[in-house]
């Protein structure tokens, strides 16, 4: 157990990992070499509607130039995001960048240090849209003979154009010849995914195909909410077919193991009335890195009723240089994945990824695959949870509150039989938030920054159960003055903490990893505790006398009859509490056994 903070700190430095979705902040030192995007994509093969002009074409060194980069006039809807503007040597257009830069939209630009030379690039400070943009460059002191201005210019996260050619400036007195024209064209030949007519079938799961789906069993063909992967080896390939409800996406990657990261992965992206087909890389808990060369072969797709449906083959085979992508005779983890998209980037899954249970080798044997979407410790996590704080600690609670009158001249261990029952219950209590509290950690590798309060309450739980049985331990006597305060205090930690466990759980139930149906899960949730609080009420009134349950008989007997009267009441009160405690036990039973049922299921 000494491990466990040192297991915490470690856990939460590894879960700071820096998330991308390429530069809306236009921090893009990284690309000044190149000057690409790096969104993942091939630049556009399109001509560029965007042209850069300069005030003048000659100049001395420490003079300065005015540069624009703007909208075709021509040309409508072509406003860009963002852009990177450099200065090279024209006779070393792929060297380190020339000069430096001032801005002039302030607002819209900003300076980044390419090199050695702070200011030497310009870039865009957010995604806003913008028709023009000006900077002004200062000639160094030691100039080349002449220099071209260039420009990266992004639309759209997945139209974008690399090193456009502005003009070329010249030093004063030199001749300088100027450099070819080029285009820019994609680096790849991109096969583009034609329409698939008809629906994906189960039809051969088992047997032809190898098939992961969730819900088990199901058919996308009759079933819109069906999620479903298929593989089916043929000679050198294999043949993918992915379905599911999205309205951005859908994906799956091969894992060495049932952690995101270091994955072959696969996304089927919708774009309009679209869908693009990639192969990616999942380096972490961060946006795929789309692959720049074509792996894929026969991509098809379709969209109807809210479903993204995309089939294609992949070689089992690929070239030593594709270190991402995994060769297919080997057995993997599947996961699969779905969530949001827009202009071609894809956002978070909106659910846990589906998991298969086993690894499975795609080149083999043909199986009908299990999986779940909920890991197996953040299942015993919440299992231990509802059963610590709607079962164990409310029976705690009853005992303590309502049964110290019964089992009278009866001790265990040297002490009241309610007292060690009651303390029994709550150690367990204890023992259960304890090992539940650490299953997240060990699980998600440290804290989760998307899980809003529900792990900040449960800190808190965590925290007060540990107070709860320190002050007990340090009560003071029966007959002290300081007991009443003791009380008061040992009473109001334990309701504050019963009443932060119900609601960390209400939220903990539609946690990500955690996923049960609404409202299904939480109409049971809630029924139990209703249940437990109307025992409780019911108790409290009995205790109050506003249930009665003793024997009426006539005064002049009840003089006589005194000593067994009082018997025979104590005996029906006590009864009386032990049939509620019961009822109340299986009552409990019953909602717990549902909702553990559907975690199980999950």
């Amino acid at each position: 157990m000494m491990q466990g903070p040192r297991l915490f700190l470690v856990v939460v430095a590894a879960c700071l990992i820096k998330e991308a979705s390429g530069f809306p902040n236009g921090k893009v030192s990284v690309a000044c070499g190149d000057m690409k995007p790096q969104h993942g994509h091939a630049s556009s093969s399109k001509s560029a509607p965007y042209n850069i002009t300069v005030d003048q074409t000659t100049f001395s060194p420490g003079d300065q130039i005015t540069v624009t980069l703007q909208v075709v006039p021509t040309t409508e809807g072509a406003a860009f995001k963002g852009f990177l503007i450099e200065a090279r040597d024209v006779e070393n257009l792929d060297g380190p960048a020339v000069g430096s830069f001032s801005l002039l939209n302030p607002s819209e630009s900003q300076l980044l240090q390419c090199g050695d030379t702070q200011g030497s690039a310009v870039s865009h400070t957010s995604k806003s849209k913008k028709t023009d943009i000006q900077a002004m460059w200062k000639a160094p002191e030691n100039p080349p003979l002449g220099v071209q201005f260039m420009a990266t210019v992004v639309q759209k996260y997945k139209v974008y154009w690399v090193k456009l050619p502005g003009p070329v400036v010249s030093l004063n007195g030199a001749t300088v010849v100027p450099p070819p024209k080029s285009t820019t064209t994609a680096t790849t030949a991109l096969t583009t995914p034609s329409v698939w007519n008809k629906p994906f079938s189960s039809e051969g799961c088992g047997r032809r195909k190898s098939c992961l789906r969730d819900p088990e069993g199901c058919d996308p063909e009759r079933d819109p909410l069906c999620f479903f992967l298929s593989f089916t080896p043929e000679e050198h390939t294999v043949l993918f077919e992915l379905s599911g409800p999205s309205s951005g996406y859908m994906s799956f990657a091969l894992s060495q193991d049932k952690w995101m990261g270091d994955d072959d992965a696969y996304l089927c992206v919708r774009d309009g009335d679209r869908v693009d087909i990639n192969a990616a890389y999942l380096p972490g808990r961060t946006e795929p890195e789309f692959a720049t060369q074509n792996v894929l072969s026969d991509m098809s797709w379709r969209l109807a009723d809210g479903v993204i449906q995309c089939r294609f083959r992949r070689e089992i085979h690929l070239p030593v240089h594709n270190r991402s992508r995994f060769s297919l005779d080997q057995s993997f983890f599947l996961f699969v994945a779905h969530g949001r998209s827009a202009d071609g980037v894809v956002h978070r899954h909106d659910r846990q990824p589906l998991i298969s249970t086993y690894q499975t080798v795609i080149t083999g044997p043909p199986k009908d695959l299990a999986g779940s979407r909920s890991p197996l410790l953040m299942k015993f996590h919440g299992v231990f949870m509802l059963v610590a704080w709607m079962t164990t600690v409310t029976t705690g609670v009853i005992i303590a509150r309502y049964f110290k009158m019964d089992w009278p001249g009866t001790t265990l261990l040297g002490q009241s039989v309610w007292f060690q029952v009651h303390r029994a219950l709550m150690i367990l209590t204890v023992l259960l938030t304890s090992v539940g509290f650490m299953l997240p950690f060990i699980y998600r590798g440290g804290w989760s920054k998307r899980a809003g309060s529900h792990p900040y309450l449960g800190c808190t739980v965590m925290a007060l159960s540990v107070i709860q049985p320190i002050m007990a331990l340090v009560r003071p006597a029966q007959d002290s003055s300081r007991r009443n305060i003791f009380n008061w205090a040992h009473w109001g930690t334990g309701t504050t903490v019963q009443i932060l466990a119900v609601a960390a759980i209400f939220l903990g139930i539609q946690q990500q990893a955690l996923l049960l149906p609404v409202p299904w899960s939480t109409g049971i949730l809630a029924g139990c505790v209703v249940w437990g609080i109307l025992i409780d009420l019911l108790l409290e009134f009995h205790n109050r006398g506003v249930i009665q349950t003793t024997v009426t008989v006539s005064e002049d007997k009840e003089s006589i009859l005194s000593t067994h009267l009082d018997k025979e009441r104590q005996r029906k009160v006590s009864l009386f509490r032990k049939i509620v405690l019961a009822v109340f036990l299986v009552g409990n039973f019953g909602f717990l056994s549902g909702l553990i049922n559907t975690i199980a299921s999950m």
